[in-house]
């Protein structure tokens, strides 16, 4: 597959890299020569330096035969002239864009992209991802990760080993004899930095952080079986009131049992337009570092308090406040990955990356088959993808133990029909099932290779 990619910034970065691990032809395109420098010496992409939007720009980079165009360059404005520019001059057939500003997201404008006006096959909303992610992390708040699947009837669940763990040091097989009704397997761990999928006669050890998967009705029990306690999460208090955090007060708004929520938002602008927005969420303009004004929107009090500035180092200090002042539980959006491996020395209990939720969303648009949900685990290190089983696939018909699956992937959870079911080795995998497959990075090309459709079925 031929790709464009329009924006060589962090997002785009990480697209080329997926994309050009798995053999597909990609160029990249910014307008910053050091950026596509980078890509084109870190990666096996080829580089034009130039604005996306620009057929000849376009053009040069190889879109007269080009199978998708991604445009997450940082304008708005650029990524919907790139895609419109890429279907009028040269026929692109799919075209994905990033748009950040909400009026372009309002679905009374959705008519604006269709073919005949602005032809965006899919938009991304890093906003609305973030704080979609922000809502799983509050519904979890025992886990340090957490993703949704099938339709919201399996999770994944990030969880840390603690030393009052009661399934520390047991082999993973016993896991099953010992709770034979238990619909959860873990399916991968990381551990003194590494992850890895896990055999059958691996151990936990105290510090590992592991990935389960369980069915939704299962969640609070894995948690209890892996030492952790799920608490109700009735007041909540976040810094930030931009984009994201009015996203996430207005999904708890929305919910039937009410949560308490408030707001701290240094901007008195941003204060004001939040305070018009919402209708039972208290909003304190002010900054959310300061220890009185924490006091005042009751931090100590609180279940949850999650960090949503646009700023990395205050998100991460406004967490190790809160969990200074009481509170229990502390979330911190972190765009920067190279300071993920402070949150546990600082004692926050979770992270938000938006670079990694976009990521995710994009990929769901690119893999090959029915694939219905891509998440990006840790700094690309591994995929969760969930994919409906075509008849044409190698694995249709087969069990699961006669599937040459590479080590770096495990079957987390199987849906037939409307039932979730725990994956086991005499599992047969039919035609019309839906897979939730964990993959390391370097096996995601041959698991494609299993999911995807053979030519024959065109």
């Amino acid at each position: 597959m031929k790709v464009i990619i329009c924006g060589a910034g962090q997002v785009g970065w990480q697209i080329a890299r997926h994309l050009s691990g798995e053999r597909n032809d990609v160029t990249v395109v910014d307008q910053d020569p050091d950026l596509v420098r980078r890509a084109t010496d870190t990666l096996d992409v080829q580089g034009v330096a130039g604005f996306a939007s620009y057929p000849n720009v376009l053009d040069k980079a190889g879109a007269r035969d080009a199978d998708m165009v991604i445009a997450a360059t940082h304008s708005d404005e650029v990524n919907m002239v790139t895609c419109q520019v890429a279907h009028s001059v040269f026929g692109v057939n799919r075209k994905i864009a990033r748009l950040r500003s909400q009026s372009y997201l309002d679905a009374i404008y959705s008519d604006l992209y269709r073919r005949d006006h602005m032809p965006i096959d899919v938009v991304i909303s890093p906003e609305r991802e973030v704080a979609a992610a922000a809502l799983q992390r509050l519904s979890a708040t025992a886990a340090f990760d957490t993703e949704r699947f099938m339709e919201g009837q399996a999770h994944l669940l990030g969880i840390l080993i603690d030393d009052d763990c009661p399934v520390v040091n047991t082999p993973l097989r016993q896991l099953t004899d010992l709770f034979s009704t238990l619909r959860a397997v873990v399916v991968g761990v990381r551990r003194d930095g590494a992850l890895f999928a896990p055999a059958a006669g691996d151990q936990l050890f105290t510090g590992d952080q592991c990935y389960v998967f369980s069915h939704v009705d299962d969640i609070s029990r894995t948690m209890e079986i892996f030492g952790k306690k799920m608490a109700k999460q009735e007041r909540i208090v976040m810094v930030g009131g931009g984009n994201v955090g009015l996203a996430v007060a207005k999904s708890l708004e929305s919910r039937t049992r009410r949560v308490r929520t408030k707001i701290i938002e240094k901007s008195r602008a941003c204060a004001e337009h939040a305070a018009e927005a919402l209708e039972r969420t208290i909003v304190l303009n002010g900054d959310g570092l300061d220890v009185s004004l924490l006091s005042e929107a009751g931090i100590s009090r609180a279940d949850a308090m999650l960090a949503v500035t646009d700023d990395d180092k205050t998100n991460m200090l406004a967490a190790v406040r809160a969990k200074a002042e009481g509170c229990p539980y502390a979330i911190a959006l972190i765009n920067d990955p190279t300071l993920v491996p402070m949150m546990e020395p600082l004692g926050i209990d979770a992270y938000i990356n938006p670079r990694a939720t976009t990521v995710s969303s994009i990929l769901r648009h690119i893999r090959h088959g029915r694939v219905r949900s891509v998440y990006s685990i840790g700094d690309a290190e591994a995929e969760v993808i969930e994919a409906e089983v075509l008849s044409t696939s190698p694995i249709a018909g087969r069990q699961i133990n006669e599937i040459d699956f590479p080590e770096g992937v495990l079957v987390g959870a199987v849906r037939k029909g409307d039932k979730v079911i725990r994956p086991m080795g005499d599992t047969r995998i039919d035609e019309g099932d839906v897979i939730a497959i964990f993959a390391l990075a370097k096996d995601v090309p041959e698991v494609e290779r299993l999911m995807q459709v053979s030519i024959d079925f065109f």
